[in-house]
């Protein structure tokens, strides 16, 4: 299985992701720039935070209309998994690639720490490997993450079972206490909350892996590969 990590101009924890998957599952997984126009090699796409374009006119706003962000597209309609992440989310957002937006903070306050999510829906190719109702504890480092939609957009997601975390807390205002969610056909998830910052104990938490691990075990099952533990 082979992992990319789109990097942007202003991103600033592709690293981060990087070293989750090559820690986590050690599976290939490359650095794929903005301009990229070929994403047919991957099998996962991570979209990572940061300050894309330096976040001007809207958080994702200029992301959306990279030239990689076509090929992302494609990439979701074929079934491939993507996972945006902080910024990646409100990329994914701005993209149409997932219902809703992310605005500034309730308290008008950049909010970093850790924070404990929800798992509501533990069916999705990237929760397979938690409980559902699974408390997890998951740092968050943004400014734009209070996540808005309105109520009929709200009831699909609940209707559609698309909402995958809440917060506990809810640190940011979001509707619901949503923290994470994912398109109808569940290959498509948008979080703020940072998993790769959560995969060793020495980071404070490892309940981000799980993550990963459910990635690699769902494309594995599907390709008749072994099994991860």
């Amino acid at each position: 299985m082979r992992f990319a990590v789109l990097v942007f101009p202003g991103s600033n924890c592709d690293i981060d992701c990087y070293k989750a998957v090559e820690q986590t599952v050690g599976e290939p997984v490359d650095y794929v720039w903005h301009t990229a126009t070929d994403l047919s090699a991957y099998d996962a796409i991570l979209v990572p935070g940061g300050f894309s374009y330096g976040d001007y006119l809207r958080c994702g706003a200029i992301s959306r209309f990279a030239p990689v962000m076509s090929e992302v597209a494609k990439a979701a309609e074929q079934g491939k998994f993507i996972l945006g992440i902080c910024n990646g989310f409100q990329i994914l957002t701005e993209a149409g690639l997932l219902p809703g937006a992310l605005r500034r903070n309730e308290s008008m306050k950049f909010r970093c720490h850790d924070s404990v999510l929800k798992v509501v829906n533990n069916e999705t190719p990237f929760t397979r490997h938690y409980s559902e109702g699974q408390e997890i504890v998951i740092p968050i480092a943004h400014g734009e993450g209070n996540y808005y939609c309105d109520e009929e957009t709200l009831q699909q997601l609940r209707d559609r079972n698309q909402i995958v975390f809440t917060y506990s807390d809810n640190p940011n205002g979001s509707v619901a206490d949503i923290a994470g969610i994912c398109n109808e056909r569940g290959n498509v998830l948008g979080m703020m909350p940072h998993p790769e910052r959560a995969v060793s104990s020495l980071l404070g938490s490892e309940d981000g892996k799980a993550m990963f691990t459910s990635i690699i075990q769902t494309w594995r099952d599907t390709h008749g590969a072994a099994s991860v533990r």
